[in-house]
């Protein structure tokens, strides 16, 4: 009975939740994972049969009567720290009914209660005599945030679940995810440069929350303006720009530091000619982030609307020579299906050249797509839906998650980016990076049954 299973579910996060909490804590304290020593004892005491293949990736696997598996994947590697944290970046702090730390919504908070779930079916199984008809394995990565190089691995030694979710996103269920597209744009050496140092962003998928440039100026002050504090001290200007971080696929959350940062330089006469070429055109990209700026505005069904975030930008200078000094761009776009990642580098190179800059595809991920009437699909729609008892559907996403790198899979949850959150709550990627406990204990329902419902379809 569904009564009897959410009575035993309840009992089971009342039971479990200090630990849960204590174990997202463990994870949160190693400021950057590449093994997966930390990982392995929590699933090993859920009584998993637990693997660690080479480094790059680990499972931990609750066997059923069949070897079909039903996947689950979360990422224990983060973003850099950045600034703008109130409390302690790499430990859990339980701050007005929410965790706050790096990880605990991207993504060691859901990793940790995912394994959770699969560890209430263990014990439920065994209390009663039985077990899934699928197996289910639990799998632990360690560079989704870069090159996703450990799905690659895993991939090329072991054949696909079939079917997996992620615990990465929002909920209710993601059936699709926009493509992504990083770039670099790099200006033409620069001549007279007065630029001596320049530096923003931590991440190409992040918005940038600061941002930094040292310029030689002829005068003794500069203006102050929003966001921005400037000092001139021997000739040379010190300015720092503060904006919002945020996920590179929410930019609407955030404020972009670069953008503030290259607006005030602009507005001065201490640039050179060249300088002020590149920044102008940077300005194109950072100043609207629909990429209408630079000719990308387009929208489509599934996904809506192009996003462009002009995220890292940097000097590079020659210190032997100074000749080959320039600067560069990174930028993070998030385009639908009516746009390929090849016309995005074709319209982009054109208005790169018209200010005698280049411009560069360094990773991209075209869109993924599942049908979002699928039985795997609906069954994770309708433990959601169970839960929460909303009237949810599923959706497609700006985001990236491991779900694009396999066949058949979904990203589902845990976040509700629509609810109100505390001012001071940070999102994915963003300082003082927070979720709400009674959200995760809800989450952990959620996985629970969803795991029983995709049992009971065909896979």
């Amino acid at each position: 009975m569904v009564e009897d299973l959410d009575r035993a579910i309840e009992a089971y996060i009342q039971g479990n939740w200090e630990q849960v909490v204590r174990d997202i804590d463990e994870l949160v304290r190693i400021p950057s994972v590449e093994n997966l020593s930390a990982a392995a004892p929590g699933a090993e005491r859920m009584g998993l049969e637990t693997h660690n293949c080479d480094g790059y990736i680990g499972y931990a696997d609750l066997p059923g009567d069949s070897p079909v598996q039903l996947g689950i994947i979360g990422h224990a590697d983060i973003v850099p720290e950045g600034a703008g944290w109130t409390v302690p970046a790499f430990e859990v702090t339980r701050k007005e009914g929410y965790l706050v730390g790096r990880g605990v919504l991207d993504d060691k908070g859901p990793l940790i209660v995912a394994l959770y779930a699969v560890g209430f079916w263990k014990k439920h199984l065994q209390a009663q005599g039985r077990r899934f008809p699928y197996t289910v394995r639990m799998l632990i990565g360690a560079n989704e945030e870069t090159t996703m190089g450990d799905v690659a691995y895993y991939r090329r030694h072991f054949e696909d679940p079939a079917f997996l979710i992620t615990p990465d996103a929002d909920f209710p269920v993601g059936y699709g995810e926009a493509g992504i597209c990083h770039s670099l744009l790099t200006s033409a050496p620069i001549r007279g440069g007065r630029i001596m140092a320049l530096e923003g962003g931590v991440a190409v998928n992040a918005v940038p929350g600061e941002a930094h440039a040292r310029i030689a100026v002829a005068g003794t002050a500069l203006p102050q303006a929003d966001g921005i504090k400037a000092a001139v001290s021997d000739g040379v200007a010190d300015v720092r720009a503060y904006g919002k971080a945020a996920h590179a696929s929410a930019p609407h959350l955030g404020k972009n530091a670069v953008d503030r940062l290259v607006a005030y330089l602009l507005a001065t006469d201490a640039l050179s000619e060249d300088e002020r070429a590149f920044l102008e055109l940077v300005r194109k990209v950072t100043s609207c982030s629909d990429g209408s700026g630079v000719g990308l505005q387009c929208t489509d069904e599934h996904f809506g609307g192009l996003t462009a975030v002009g995220s890292v930008i940097a000097l590079h200078a020659d210190g032997a020579t100074g000749i080959d000094t320039r600067l560069t761009l990174a930028i993070d776009f998030r385009y639908p299906t009516s746009i390929s990642c090849s016309e995005i580098e074709r319209r982009m190179s054109d208005v790169a050249a018209s200010y005698g800059a280049e411009f560069s595809v360094t990773h991209n991920k075209d869109p993924y797509l599942m049908d979002p009437a699928s039985p795997a699909i609906c069954a994770l729609d309708e433990a959601y839906c169970h839960v929460t008892g909303e009237d949810a559907k599923p959706f497609a996403m700006k985001g990236g998650s491991y779900a694009r790198e396999f066949p058949r899979a979904a990203s589902f949850g845990p976040d509700k980016s629509w609810e109100p959150k505390p001012a001071w709550a940070g999102a994915y990627h963003a300082a003082d990076e927070g979720i709400s406990e009674e959200l995760l204990k809800q989450t952990l329902a959620i996985y629970i049954h969803a795991i029983g419902n995709l049992m009971e379809v065909a896979l």
